[in-house]
């Protein structure tokens, strides 16, 4: 796992990520009950908090949209729409939902392609796709049949012209965005050169 993450680290991938100034690209994506979901719909409500995570299964992920929910209450307040996408089958992000008590959105990128377009997917290792057979994780059945695929973990604020205000891109799977740090630009985006 050290190996894989010092690999993923040295190749470049977090640099070549969508970062704040690009226009954020477009999806439609089913939710864990099965509505589809537009980025450009949830746009039309005001600015979007987009988070990206592995699966279910990543108990540092667990804990990162944990921690997003505590501060969901925050996020809605400042007009904003806090949404999360993982590679999972719906019915992952159902079972996720539920035991979380998650009152936001999970999407499913099935074969991470919007993942791919905001330049944060990668293929894991055959080595580290073997050691997390051998934990148990199942991603062939929880990703449906994209078992390699997985996002950086990434988080983004979109403001209502589409144009990415904060990004926060990380090549290790322990380390995320603070909640602190996203509600921050999210104020940024009232104040005098606000677009929102």
């Amino acid at each position: 796992m050290d190996r894989g993450a010092l690999e993923l680290a040295e190749s470049g991938l977090a640099d070549g990520a969508l970062h704040a100034g690009a226009r954020a690209p477009g999806f439609t994506l089913p939710t864990a009950t099965g509505k589809e979901v537009t980025l450009d719909g949830l746009l039309a409500e005001g600015p979007v908090v987009l988070t990206f995570y592995r699966g279910a299964w990543c108990p540092y992920c667990n804990v990162a949209l944990r921690a997003l929910q505590q501060h969901h209450d925050a996020i809605t307040a400042r007009g904003a729409r806090l949404v999360a996408i993982s590679p999972q089958i719906a019915d992952e992000s159902l079972s996720l939902t539920e035991k979380q008590e998650l009152a936001f959105d999970v999407l499913s990128d099935i074969g991470s392609d919007v993942a791919k377009q905001y330049g944060i997917a990668f293929d894991l290792s055959a080595e580290l796709g073997a050691v997390y057979d051998r934990l148990g994780f199942d991603l062939q059945r929880v990703n449906g049949g994209h078992a390699r695929t997985l996002p950086l973990p990434a988080t983004y604020v979109i403001d209502r012209g589409w144009v990415i205000r904060w990004a926060f891109v990380n090549t290790d799977y322990t380390v995320r965005a603070e909640p602190t740090e996203i509600l921050a630009a999210l104020d940024a985006l009232t104040g005098p050169d606000a677009r929102a």
